[in-house]
């Protein structure tokens, strides 16, 4: 939800955007940025369990939890912490307690499942 708009910047109350469902059990999101070349900024919320499958990162990936913990092949990353993803690698995502993340992509996920 826009609360203001200027030439320079755009204000959002976060608080008013809906979780919105992704294909993904447990898997919700707040869309926060988009642009037409992809690039992406959002809060990601995973209920306890939730699994993003197979995909891979076609731009660099950033991930700031925020509360839980996210889990992959690599280690988990849990709330305070930042992990970055190359552009190009492939892993799954799990988290076993829940969590919410604000991630920021240059490109969206290609996901691997289909």
């Amino acid at each position: 939800m826009i609360v203001k708009e200027t030439a320079r910047s755009t204000y959002l109350d976060v608080s008013r955007i809906a979780w919105e469902p992704t294909r993904f059990p447990g898997v919700t999101l707040k869309l926060l940025y988009q642009d037409a070349t992809g690039r992406q900024t959002s809060l990601v919320r995973m209920a306890p369990g939730a699994r993003l499958p197979t995909h891979r990162h076609v731009g660099v990936e950033q991930s700031y939890v925020l509360e839980g913990s996210l889990v992959d092949e690599d280690g988990a990353c849990r709330a305070g912490d930042f992990v970055w993803r190359r552009a190009g690698s492939v892993h799954e995502a799990w988290s076993p307690d829940g969590c919410v993340v604000l991630g920021v992509f240059e490109q969206p996920n290609e996901f691997l499942d289909r």
